[in-house]
């Protein structure tokens, strides 16, 4: 892997406390994840993201924090987290942690202390007004849930801001003690050995907000000096990205504009995201092509992080409402599989009718095109949504290990687990597990690890540089390639049903014994490149020619 690991690497995430329960108090924790990762490490994940492990009253999933500085004890002790560290570095595992900053939890003793006394030390750590703000009712992050952005707090006698819900008041950035203290936690967490973090809500923790403004100014300096902090701490640590902005704002968080990078490593590309569910919905590949064409010049350095499925909903906002309907139409066609009226709240198998083929299609698209993949779990193994839970947490049901009780996951009564497992229907995890999947060569899992192991054959993918071939294409097929030092890649996908036959024979010339290294069948050789075959819903991954470093 080279020297920036990040752009190679295959990244993992997953809730602790519904990955694998190990004390039987229906609550995963850090030991069972550490008796998994054996797991991943076959399936080839190199990174693991972890979602919040904080201590929290878990009134958003972990996102509401009491604690900086600890762990939540449901999952463990520190004792625990760096045995996890330890025992994932002997598998050749970097762990990345959320770093949830923008906010506390109401019941953090920084925001107790804020609101009890104009004098606390600590009531400059948040934003107040003494006024009703003339934007209370604005920039709501979950619209029908949230009816305010601003709320009067009777023992402080002012309003207090909050981007997300009323008992999570966000950080006054402005003041140098929070950025310190941030700065500290960082520290805390890179000695005792993450590899970096993923920063949530990044654009509201660079906002200078000021009362009655619903287009206050941001500070990306503050991301420049958290960058220099943590290279000076780990010179390897990673700052990966939750910055869902307008295009032209993007490079921003890369750098200051002078080509060096110096801000933020990688960000999640959720333009693409959107434009892959939309060419999905269509069978087009037509809206993946302009996301390649529009994607913006990233410094040295910068990487995105792709993703079908993450740990939130699939947010369409970045489309038009005729597109949006689009997607909802084709994946989300009920109202309660959407949510705040920009998403979508199953996970892709249900979303695309349990179709195998295009299954594969969708995750060996995303895994082909530049950056960095990131994998939701239980992806691998084709999970379903629970619609019957509230929210997100339709896709945060315990992972389905095995035909055992409770999926396996947890030796509790069922009543005591932390969400319920799947049980029924097409789902249920008598019909998906890792167990029943693990021995069979030809199942959704064994297509997961191959095309892991190819990817990770590829560097070029995630270093190198990823171009639409731009040449006529039966409907439905989208044609690029990726080329780096370590040689050139050529990808067929067709979202389209039809069987097809492309002409790649410009090609040829570059070509030094090209040949299948993943494809959804059997087609033969590779030839000239002039006839290649491709089925409906199928792909190929062709390696064209090897570099001279390889």
């Amino acid at each position: 892997m080279g020297d920036r690991w990040y752009s190679e690497a295959v990244v993992y995430c997953l809730d602790i406390d519904t990955y694998a329960d190990s004390d039987g108090d229906g609550v995963g924790d850090i030991r069972g994840l550490i008796g998994r990762l054996d797991y991943l490490a076959r399936l080839g994940v190199t990174c693991l993201w972890l979602h919040p492990i904080h201590p929290s009253p878990n009134r958003d999933d972990g996102y509401d924090v009491t604690d900086f500085y600890n762990v939540d004890p449901r999952f463990g002790t520190l004792g625990d987290f760096a045995e996890l560290l330890h025992q994932a570095q002997n598998r050749g595992i970097r762990v990345i942690i959320d770093l949830v900053v923008n906010h506390t939890s109401d019941q953090h003793p920084w925001f107790v202390s804020a609101r009890s006394s104009p004098d606390s030390p600590y009531r400059d750590w948040y934003v107040w007004a003494d006024h009703e703000p003339a934007d209370r009712h604005q920039g709501m992050v979950f619209p029908g849930e949230q009816n305010e952005t601003w709320t009067y707090d009777r023992t402080a006698k002012a309003w207090f801001y909050h981007r997300f819900y009323k008992y999570q008041p966000d950080l006054n950035f402005a003041n140098p003690q929070v950025r310190a203290e941030v700065k500290k936690i960082v520290s805390f967490w890179l000695q005792l050995g993450v590899s970096g973090f993923r920063m949530d809500a990044v654009p509201f923790i660079i906002e200078l907000t000021e009362p009655g403004n619903p287009d206050s100014p941001k500070d990306f300096e503050f991301l420049t000096e958290l960058r220099q902090h943590v290279q000076w701490r780990r010179g390897d640590a990673v700052l990966l990205a939750e910055a869902n902005v307008e295009p032209d704002e993007l490079p921003t968080f890369f750098g200051d504009g002078s080509g060096s990078g110096n801000r933020i490593h990688m960000l999640f590309d959720f333009m693409l995201n959107g434009r892959l569910m939309l060419a999905l919905a269509r069978r087009d590949p037509e809206p993946v092509i302009e996301a390649l064409r529009d994607t913006p010049t990233l410094p040295t350095g910068g990487q995105w992080a792709t993703f079908l499925r993450n740990h939130d909903e699939i947010d369409l906002s970045r489309l038009t409402a005729t597109q949006r309907d689009q997607v909802y139409a084709e994946f989300g066609p009920e109202e309660h599989m959407r949510i705040y009226d920009r998403g979508i709240r199953r996970r892709l198998a249900p979303m695309l009718g349990n179709d195998r083929r295009r299954v594969e299609l969708a995750y060996a698209l995303q895994f082909s095109l530049r950056g960095t993949p990131v994998l939701r779990y239980g992806e691998e193994i084709g999970m379903g949504e629970d619609l019957s839970l509230p929210g997100r947490e339709a896709i945060r049901t315990p992972m389905q290990w095995s035909f055992k009780p409770n999926a396996g996951f947890s030796t509790a009564d069922p009543e005591k687990l932390v969400r319920p497992v799947i049980d029924s229907g097409d789902y249920s995890y008598e019909k998906v597990n890792v167990t029943a999947q693990r021995g069979d060569p030809r199942s959704l899992l064994s297509w997961f690890e191959r095309m892991i192991r190819t990817l990770r054959e590829a560097p070029e993918i995630g270093s190198g540089s990823t171009t639409h071939i731009d040449v006529p294409m039966p409907a439905g097929v989208l044609a690029h390639r990726a080329d780096g030092p370590t040689g050139t890649m050529v990808f067929l996908h067709n979202l389209g049903t039809d069987d097809v036959e492309v002409d790649l024979g410009m090609l040829a010339a570059e070509a030094d014994l090209p040949m299948d290294v993943l494809a959804d069948r059997r087609y033969g050789e590779v030839g000239k490149l002039d006839s290649l075959k491709l089925a409906g819903h199928g792909y190929r991954w062709i390696r064209l020619c090897r570099g001279d470093t390889f």
